[in-house]
């Protein structure tokens, strides 16, 4: 792809801030994701595309890392919320208000902890008239982008990171360092997961627990 062709589709499909996000009039009365959405790989950067094919190695080698931590406990204390493989069919979830809770698994430096569980923030899901947007609205690193239809157990999210006080979400494929891409799973009756493989900062996989308020 061209990168006149690929920056002209990030400049139609992911205006993620101002309407997009944060107008959440529109998200409980609008209908399904329309079909005029374009397929993820069309917009996802070749690293992103790599995180994504490589997203079982990512963690299975966090949860080992964890193991080799002592922390197998709490692993198996979250049950199919840290699974691989306990997607279920159906991903795509309703608009509105969600708890979500981060849980950071294997440290990607020495010395830093290899199971982090942080308190619950809240997010929402959106339909901005183009297709759902998924966005963390609190705390000091808040993933922010759109999820794109995948297949019958998995939508792909892919996005950017909001930092500290910041009010306005970075153009997706702008900054590697910001640029995310992850999956967003069903994992039980109105229960999610959005799945962050290799991020890019702190810990080798991320997964971010979804249930509505």
């Amino acid at each position: 792809m061209s990168i006149a062709l690929r920056t002209a589709l990030l400049a139609c499909w992911l205006p993620l801030t101002g309407c997009a996000l944060f107008g959440h009039d529109r998200a409980e009365t609008e209908g399904p994701v329309p079909e005029a959405v374009p397929g993820w790989r069309t917009v996802a950067t070749p690293a992103d595309r790599e995180r994504i094919r490589n997203w079982r190695s990512s963690w299975t080698q966090a949860l080992a890392r964890v193991a080799a931590a002592g922390q197998s406990a709490r692993l198996n204390a979250e049950g199919s919320l840290l699974q691989p493989d306990a997607a279920l069919p159906g991903p795509t979830p309703p608009p509105g208000a969600y708890r979500c809770r981060v849980t950071k698994l294997g440290a990607k430096l020495p010395g830093g902890s290899d199971y982090v569980a942080y308190p619950a923030y809240n997010c929402r899901i959106a339909f901005d008239g183009i297709g759902l947007t998924f966005a963390k609205l609190d705390g000091s690193q808040r993933p922010v982008g759109r999820l794109y239809p995948h297949d019958e157990a998995r939508m792909i999210f892919l996005g950017t990171m909001l930092l500290g006080d910041e009010i306005r979400a970075m153009a997706y494929g702008r900054d590697a360092e910001r640029d995310m891409v992850g999956t967003l799973e069903r994992i039980g009756p109105n229960r999610w997961r959005l799945v962050i493989p290799a991020p890019r900062w702190e810990s080798m996989l991320d997964v971010i627990e979804l249930a509505p308020l």
